[in-house]
C-alpha cells in the first residue's frame, strides 16, 4: 500500500522568498501549498510588501522581517540561502544584485541553489528595466488583442492571465523543474520567469490556428473568443447569466433537443456556417431570456448540453460539485480555495495561515544557527523586526 502523507509532495523543499506583488508571492504559494517550507523575507516594520493582513497569497509559509538595506540583514539573508533549495524574487532586474542578494552572491553562498526571477518583461531586452503591469504585458504578446466583443475595445481579464498563469505559475513550474534536475545532478541556475513569455506560450494554440487560416485576427469572430452563438454568455429572465460551450455537434444537438431551440419551432439554420451566426444568436438570446438562470441550470445540469450557470465568487464556494470535492476549504473561518492540484500519496493542505510581517523571525532565524544574543541585538539596531 502506498504511504500517505498530509505535507505534499515537495515536502523536505525549502524556499526563500524575498517579498514581493503578485505573481511572485503566487508563485511561491504554489510551491508552499506544494509542502514545501517557504519563508518569506518582509521588511522591517511591516510596511509596504506583505502589508496587507490576510493575503490569501501569503498562506503556507513563515515570514522573518529584516532590514535589506543594512549590511547585517543581507548578511542573514544569504545565511539562510545556505541552507535552502530555492530562492524566488520579483524585483526589477539589478535591483537584487544592488543589494548583494543577486545570483552571483547567492550561488558563493550555495552552488546547489535554484534561483527564481520573476518579472514582467524578463531580465534582459529593451523594456527590461521599466515599469509595467498585466495589462501591459497582455498588450505586447497579442493576447489582449483577443480578449473583447468584436467591434469593441479589448477588454483586460483581470490579472488572472498575466500575472498568475502566465507568470506565477511559469515560475512555480520553473522552479520545480530546475530542483528536480539539481537532484539529478545538475549545478544550481537562475530561472528567468518573464509575464510576456509564460502569456506568449499560453497562445499557442492561437498561432497554431492561425498558422492553419482557422482564427481570424479581428477579436470576437471566432470559435473560442465569444464569436460563436453556441460558444458564448447569455442573459436569462433574472438579469443572471448562463455559459454555454457546445462546440461538438452531439453536444449542441442535446442542447437543442432539451430547450427545444428555436423558441418558434422553426427549423435553426445550419451552425457550421459563421454567416449564420449573428441569427442564431439572436435566437438563443430570446429563448434563454425565457427562464431565470437557475431555471436553466435546472433543466440543464448533469447533462452533455455544456451549459453552467455563471455564478459570482460568493456563490462559487457553495456550487455543490465544488462543494464535494471540497474545490474550497474553510480554516479557521476563511474560506478560500484549496492547494491544486491534487495528490493521492502526498495530499496537500493549508497549514498555515497569512502570517503577519516578521512573526517568524526568531524561530527561523534560530534554525539559521543564529543565537539568541545577537538576534537580540540585531532587533535593538532595527536590522530584524
Amino acid at each position: 500500500m502506498t504511504r500517505v502523507t498530509s505535507q505534499g509532495p515537495l515536502t523536505g523543499v525549502r524556499v526563500i522568498e524575498l517579498a514581493g506583488i503578485g505573481p511572485g508571492p503566487f508563485a511561491a504559494m504554489m510551491l508552499a501549498d506544494l509542502g514545501a517550507d517557504v519563508v518569506r523575507v518582509d521588511r522591517v516594520g511591516g510596511g509596504g510588501f506583505g502589508a496587507f493582513p490576510g493575503d490569501l497569497l501569503n498562506r503556507n509559509r513563515r515570514s522573518v522581517a529584516l532590514d535589506l538595506k543594512h549590511p547585517d540583514g543581507r548578511d542573514l539573508v544569504r545565511s539562510l540561502v545556505a541552507g535552502a533549495d530555492a530562492l524566488v524574487e520579483g524585483f526589477r532586474p539589478g535591483v537584487a544584485e544592488r543589494l548583494g542578494l543577486g545570483p552571483q552572491e547567492c550561488f558563493a553562498a550555495n552552488p546547489r541553489l535554484v534561483y527564481g526571477r520573476m518579472t514582467g518583461w524578463g531580465q534582459d531586452g529593451p523594456l527590461a528595466r521599466t515599469a509595467g503591469h498585466d495589462i501591459d504585458y497582455l498588450a505586447l504578446t497579442g493576447a489582449l488583442h483577443g480578449v473583447g466583443r468584436a467591434g469593441e475595445r479589448p477588454v483586460p481579464p483581470m490579472n488572472l492571465l498575466g500575472d498568475f498563469g502566465g507568470g506565477g505559475m511559469m515560475l512555480a513550474l520553473g522552479v520545480v523543474a530546475a530542483l528536480y534536475a539539481v537532484r539529478g545532478g545538475a549545478p544550481g541556475q537562475v530561472v528567468d520567469a518573464a509575464i510576456v513569455d509564460g502569456v506568449s506560450v499560453l497562445a499557442t494554440q492561437v498561432h497554431a490556428l492561425r498558422g492553419l487560416g482557422l482564427w481570424q485576427d479581428p477579436r470576437g469572430v471566432n470559435l473560442l473568443d465569444g464569436g460563436a452563438p453556441f460558444y458564448d454568455t447569455y442573459e436569462c429572465a433574472d438579469g443572471r447569466y448562463v455559459a454555454v460551450g457546445a462546440l461538438e455537434p452531439q453536444f449542441y444537438a442535446e442542447l437543442v433537443r432539451l430547450t427545444g431551440f428555436p423558441l418558434d419551432g422553426d427549423e435553426a439554420p445550419d451552425r457550421d456556417d459563421p454567416a449564420n451566426w449573428p441569427a442564431l444568436r439572436t435566437a438563443w438570446a430570446r429563448l434563454f431570456r425565457t427562464r431565470t438562470r437557475d431555471e436553466w441550470a435546472d433543466l440543464l445540469s448533469g447533462t452533455d448540453a455544456c451549459v453552467s450557470p455563471v455564478l459570482d465568487w460568493a456563490e462559487a464556494p457553495r456550487h455543490p460539485h465544488l462543494a464535494a470535492r471540497d474545490t474550497f476549504v474553510t480554516p479557521e473561518g476563511v474560506t478560500q480555495p484549496a492547494p491544486a492540484p491534487r495528490f493521492s500519496a502526498t495530499p496537500t493542505a493549508v497549514r498555515r495561515p497569512p502570517p503577519r510581517p516578521g512573526e517568524h523571525t526568531d524561530e527561523v532565524l534560530a534554525e539559521a544557527g543564529v543565537d539568541e544574543t545577537r538576534i537580540a541585538a540585531l532587533r535593538a539596531a532595527g536590522t530584524v523586526g
